[in-house]
């Protein structure tokens, strides 16, 4: 049942899928290449600079309906509710707007999701999400979108609010509060723990984190039958209705109201991760839409349900001031300081492991493709799946970062400024993709493509993009109490000059690589494809002196191979012959 097409999307006959699997066409100013893909999908029909389709996944056919969901539901039930509640609360100024902003998160999810749908429709084969979308939505200027969103997402890379929460949930397993360095010191081993977990075995790395997220669900429905049990008047709490009798009290803020939707993107985040993970997945738009809503639907309902938990079990005030660590709050509100509070943190500080092993999964995967486009130096780095069949250029740049980012702030600031941080470059591009995709349909019908197995409403489009340019303009608005009296202990708005200084330098990186360098040494950027065995195959752009251009356009395809490779070193070919060899 196409249960997130139906309300979300026009429903267009199978007829519209690609039946075309290799060749190429242009529209007179972009070249299109068509390319198969070894996940039962539909031809990828792309702009040929875009890395080339890995006709079989280097990183295998792991992704199933299960994995699907529990890919989504491990990274948006990790830290997020748990740990921003006291900050949503805040911000919204009462219970009610609260509860509001929670469903407010499962609409901006959805239509972004959306967004996300679409994209992939058209690229059914190639993993990295917003790396794919953007670099083929503006092919123009050559090489900008993929080389700023690759230089963002590296820089961004790190997860170490997650880890700081996973150590502050282990302290209060021990009822016990650690010093900073301490907090540090756990929170770092935590990360390498969870790096190492997953750089060995691509289908082991899916399993963990299907079991982690079976607890995840698991932990998260305890929280809220208990807090309908609450509610009834069973426990030891003396008036559970106290805050829903005050429910609308509070007067919110602009800033308190942009922080407070700056937290609930935080905390959805994690819907869009199988986007990710697409050309892993078997006939993945009909299966990422489905197990993707599925996903969606129980994370919101059981959202709902906790913080409903929360206020009936602890008073506004104390939540309001909870810090990051709300739930330990409502366990003590409702079991008092028994052992079992000690093992409820356990299962939380486990939800948040399990949020940093699905966090570096889709992630890896979105670096890996950003190396795969050729605009990183050090391409194999980035790109090769060797030796044991996982991204470990990918995993190895995720810890360093997430290793400095937990050395270098502290611990109380942490949590507050990375999750500002990791929202505001991220609205520029979503931005940028929402309205990317017009472009992309308008390119496609001048081209005359047929349309997607998946087209969004366009008000749901329409949301999106009006939500994004809520999260780029509303976050200059100061708090009431003054420069520094937001959510961190310095300058209210470092996040959003941080992040700008973030897109800046990606500019900058760009302009240096691609314009300055080029036109100083006399050459031109072409790309090659490169071939790094085990199915994975990556761009590498290489600096062709301005003699040798013409050259070397004339002995190159579109995507960058040599025209006179033969007719049994095309990708294509190269595989058939590769699973031939291998069954005889």
């Amino acid at each position: 049942m196409a249960i997130w097409r139906r309300p979300f999307s026009t429903s267009h006959s199978t007829s519209t899928v690609f039946e075309q699997e290799e060749g190429e066409i242009s529209d007179g100013s972009i070249k299109y290449v068509f390319e198969k893909g070894g996940n039962d999908a539909p031809a990828t029909c792309q702009e040929a600079t875009g890395a080339p389709v890995e006709n079989n996944s280097p990183l295998g056919y792991s992704v199933g309906p299960i994995t699907i969901i529990f890919l989504n539901i491990s990274k948006m039930v990790g830290t997020g509710i748990y740990s921003t509640p006291s900050a949503i609360l805040a911000g919204t100024g009462s219970i009610g707007l609260s509860m509001i902003y929670w469903a407010i998160g499962f609409l901006t999810s959805i239509s972004s999701g959306s967004v996300y749908l679409e994209f992939a429709s058209y690229f059914p084969s190639r993993s990295g999400s917003e790396v794919v979308f953007l670099e083929q939505a503006y092919p123009r200027p050559l090489y900008f979108f993929p080389t700023t969103f690759a230089v963002q997402s590296v820089l961004l890379s790190f997860s170490s609010s997650n880890a700081i929460v996973l150590a502050n949930y282990l302290f209060q397993c021990a009822d016990t509060k650690g010093t900073d360095w301490q907090v540090k010191g756990v929170a770092l081993a935590g990360y390498t723990v969870a790096v190492l977990a997953v750089s060995f075995h691509t289908r082991f790395s899916y399993l963990l984190s299907n079991g982690i997220g079976v607890v995840k669900v698991l932990t998260l429905a305890f929280v809220a039958i208990t807090g309908l049990v609450v509610l009834g008047g069973h426990t030891s709490v003396a008036d559970p209705q106290a805050n829903f009798r005050t429910a609308w009290e509070g007067s919110p803020t602009p800033y308190g109201l942009t922080n407070a939707l700056y937290r609930i993107i935080f905390s959805y985040a994690g819907y869009e991760n199988a986007f990710n993970v697409v050309n892993e997945v078997k006939n993945p738009i009909k299966t990422i839409r489905k197990h993707g809503f599925i996903a969606l639907m129980i994370v919101t309902v059981l959202y709902l349900l906790t913080n409903i938990a929360f206020f009936a079990s602890v008073s506004k005030e104390e939540l309001q001031s909870s810090g990051t660590i709300a739930a330990s709050l409502f366990f003590r509100a409702v079991f008092g300081s028994s052992g079992a509070v000690r093992g409820l943190n356990f299962l939380i500080a486990l939800s948040s492991f399990g949020n940093l092993i699905a966090v570096l999964l889709g992630s890896s995967r979105m670096i890996r493709e950003c190396g795969r486009q050729g605009v990183l130096p050090f391409t194999s780095f980035w790109a090769s799946t060797r030796p044991f069949g996982t991204p470990l250029g990918p995993y190895f740049v995720k810890w360093f970062l997430t290793a400095l980012m937990i050395l270098a702030l502290p611990t109380g600031d942490a949590f507050n400024f990375v999750s500002d941080l990791s929202v505001y470059p991220t609205a520029a591009f979503s931005l940028a993709m929402a309205v990317g995709l017009y472009v992309v349909r308008w390119r496609r019908r001048k081209a005359n493509l047929p349309r997607p197995q998946f087209r969004a409403w366009d008000p749901v489009v329409i949301f999106n993009i009006l939500v994004q340019l809520y999260l780029l303009v509303m976050p200059w608005w100061p708090p009431n109490g003054g420069q520094y009296a937001g959510d961190v202990s310095f300058w209210y708005g470092t996040y959003v000059v941080s992040g700008i200084g973030i897109l800046i330098a990606c500019g900058v990186y760009y302009f240096v690589w691609s314009k300055a360098l080029p036109k100083l040494r006399c050459y031109e950027l072409r790309q090659e494809v490169l071939n790094l065995g085990n199915g994975a195959q990556s761009h590498k752009i290489v600096k062709v002196p301005v003699d040798d251009v013409v050259e070397w356009d004339s002995t190159h395809d579109a995507v960058g191979r040599p025209l006179d490779r033969g007719v049994t070193n095309s990708p294509h070919d190269e595989e058939k012959a590769a699973r031939a060899s291998s069954e005889n």
